[in-house]
């Protein structure tokens, strides 16, 4: 016998933010999987059409002029931003005329305990991005939150020295949201589907920009 929710979890009140999820007990795994699930494709649909494709021009720009793609992010959302690096680098370039240049600013665990220690952890992408962006680049700057201090300070210095500047956020955004040029918002409140979409976004972008370099047949034989 399939065990139901040990409790009903209510839609959140109109201008009340994201919902709470999850609001009590579940009496199984596939019954959370479920909620989770639901959760999940409610808070994919709050997703605005508009910043994706102001997103992807702001990408297929960078890449066409070889201009540099940075991306950052903490825990989790190192982990995307990593994984952005190989999927904008190698996935983008397969099959298609363009050679990106990506770098993720979390990746190397040396230089940013360096800098941390040294200096500050809210300095650790900021001091990289001194050093190695410039006019016209872009940075791509991941945090569920969007409150981490020291993504909004690589956020604010790029967007000072004329970098274009995503932010990928969820629950309200915090400062990342408001500083960014464009923000992909998740309207979550739960860091494993904030993260969940991110990661999604990070690959339909990619995927986007490679199809759109490829002809229709190229496309059809290829597995993406």
């Amino acid at each position: 016998m399939t065990l139901s929710y040990e409790v009903q979890v209510a839609a959140p009140a109109t201008g009340s933010g994201p919902l709470e999820f999850p609001a009590g007990k579940y009496a199984t795994a596939t019954s959370f999987f479920d909620a989770y699930a639901d959760e999940t494709a409610r808070a994919m649909k709050s997703v605005d059409p508009a910043a994706l494709d102001r997103a992807a021009a702001i990408l297929v720009a960078a890449y066409t002029k070889r201009a540099g793609v940075f991306a950052c992010g903490n825990g989790g959302s190192a982990a995307i931003a990593n994984h952005l690096q190989c999927d904008h680098s190698k996935g983008v370039r397969t099959a298609t005329d363009l050679l990106p240049r990506v770098t993720s600013l979390s990746t190397n665990v040396e230089l940013l305990t360096a800098i941390a220690n040294d200096m500050s952890y809210e300095d650790v992408f900021v001091y990289q991005l001194e050093s190695q962006a410039g006019p016209g680049d872009v940075l791509i700057a991941v945090s569920s939150s969007g409150r981490s201090p020291n993504i909004v300070r690589a956020l604010s210095w790029a967007r000072d020295h004329d970098l274009r500047t995503i932010a990928l956020t969820g629950f309200g955004g915090g400062d990342a949201k408001a500083v960014a040029e464009v923000s992909i918002h998740v309207d979550g409140a739960n860091y494993g589907i904030v993260e969940d979409l991110h990661q999604a976004i990070m690959h339909a972008l990619a995927q986007y920009v490679r199809q759109s370099r490829m002809t229709a047949a190229a496309i059809s034989s290829t597995v993406f």
